[in-house]
C-alpha cells in the first residue's frame, strides 16, 4: 500500500485534519505514563504530511515537560487527535496522529497495520517493553 490521504476528527467534529499516511509502514504504542493512561495508538508523519483543516482555536494543548510531545485535544469534547514533537531518533520534527481519530481508515487497514511497541516508561524508546499484552 502507498501513502493515502486520511481524514480525521474529534468526537464533536470541531477539530478536523487530514494526513498523508502509509499505515503499512507501521503504527506505535508505548508504555509511557501518558500513553498508558490515554491508551494511545499512533502513527508518525512529518509535519508537512499533516494539515489541520479546522481552526487551531478549537484545540487545547498539553505536555508534561519540555521534552515531551505536545498533545492536542478538542476544547469541546476533549478527544486527543494528534501530538507534535521533535526527536532526533525519530528523524526530527513529527506529528503523531492518533489512529483512533481517523474517520476513513477501514477496520481492515487498522487491523493489518503493524504495531511497534516502545518502552517509553524507561526512556528506552527504540525497544519494546518486556510485556506488551496490555498496550
Amino acid at each position: 500500500m502507498a501513502t493515502k490521504t486520511y481524514h480525521g476528527s474529534c468526537h464533536c467534529g470541531q477539530v478536523r485534519y487530514e494526513a498523508d499516511i502509509d499505515l503499512t509502514r507501521g503504527t506505535g504504542k508505548c508504555n509511557c505514563t501518558f500513553c498508558m493512561k490515554a491508551r494511545a495508538w499512533s502513527v508518525h508523519v512529518k509535519p508537512e504530511a499533516f494539515r489541520l483543516v479546522s481552526d487551531k482555536d478549537a484545540l487545547v494543548s498539553y505536555h508534561k515537560h519540555p521534552q515531551a510531545p505536545v498533545k492536542w485535544s478538542c476544547k469541546t469534547c476533549s478527544i486527543r487527535t494528534h501530538a507534535t514533537g521533535d526527536a532526533p531518533w525519530m528523524g526530527g520534527a513529527f506529528v503523531s496522529v492518533f489512529v483512533n481519530t481517523l474517520d476513513d481508515a477501514t477496520a481492515e487497514e487498522l487491523a493489518d497495520a503493524p504495531v511497534r511497541y516502545s518502552d517509553g516508561l524507561h526512556d528506552n524508546w527504540m525497544n519494546p517493553p518486556k510485556d506488551v499484552r496490555i498496550l
